[in-house]
């Protein structure tokens, strides 16, 4: 006799649970990219296959079964940037650099405090570089680290100030061009070179500085303000979003969840 029943264990429920987050992160890696076509292509091609192995049609589940090896290296080649950006989103939101400090707070034995930042000064800069117009990239560095992009531009290790920040973003001044990254509440470096985002569902307003920001929000977890050098608008972009044309006050609120603003 046919059980009518299906027994379900935790491990099942686990299962489930587990395989629907990662398709669940994968979508959000590969959402508005060229990528996520070629995704569905292959899901199209993997369920024609279960169901010609269900209904055993064997000349068909050999062909489709030739392609399905081939596919697993084309699809390595092919997604090469989107698994590397989805191993770094493993280590950089759930593997923090400081092992010990989270350890330690799980048990309460030391008390977790926010990381100080100079807001004051960069909201005072954010106000002048909008009315003005000039165009002006901020990376804030979270918990991971970012020494890959520091390096690549000039090393400041600058104090927090609006008057060295405007100084930095003035067109004719050699260090514009580029992100200034701000870690540990220190200007660390300027004129840095962050990833485009290669996403194709973009709006057509989105300028270079837009698309770094948005890249670099997709690649790290750090905090991304742009100030448009078109209109001035203040834009934010954080955990592969980007808010644009948003009020100061909306950056200090997001901020405020992971530093201590002074």
């Amino acid at each position: 006799m046919i059980s009518l029943f299906i027994h379900i264990t935790f491990f099942d429920v686990l299962d489930i649970l587990l395989f629907a987050f990662i398709l669940y992160k994968i979508y959000m890696l590969i959402r508005g990219s060229l990528a996520i076509n070629i995704f569905i292509g292959i899901a199209l091609i993997y369920l024609l296959w279960l169901s010609v192995r269900a209904f055993k049609m064997q000349l068909m589940e050999a062909l489709l079964g030739q392609i399905m090896g081939v596919g697993m290296i084309a699809l390595v080649i092919v997604f090469q940037q989107e698994i590397r950006r989805f191993l770094l989103l493993i280590g950089s939101k759930y593997f923090t650099i400081n092992y010990r400090t989270r350890f330690l707070s799980l048990f309460k034995f030391q008390k977790k405090s926010k990381p100080i930042l100079n807001f004051s000064s960069i909201e005072v800069s954010l106000k002048n570089l909008s009315d003005k117009k000039i165009g002006a990239l901020f990376v804030i560095a979270n918990k991971m680290s970012l020494d890959n992009y520091s390096h690549i531009g000039d090393t400041l290790n600058a104090h927090i100030s609006s008057r060295l920040i405007e100084s930095i973003f003035t067109k004719d001044s050699p260090l514009h061009d580029g992100a200034i990254l701000i870690h540990n509440n220190k200007i660390v470096s300027a004129r840095c070179i962050l990833p485009i985002s290669d996403r194709v569902d973009l709006p057509p307003h989105y300028g270079t500085r837009h698309r770094a920001a948005l890249g670099m929000s997709e690649f790290t977890d750090s905090f991304i303000i742009v100030v448009s050098e078109e209109n001035g608008a203040i834009s934010f972009a954080h955990n592969g979003n980007l808010y644009y044309d948003v009020s100061i006050h909306d950056i200090k609120k997001a901020l405020e969840e992971e530093f201590s603003l002074i």
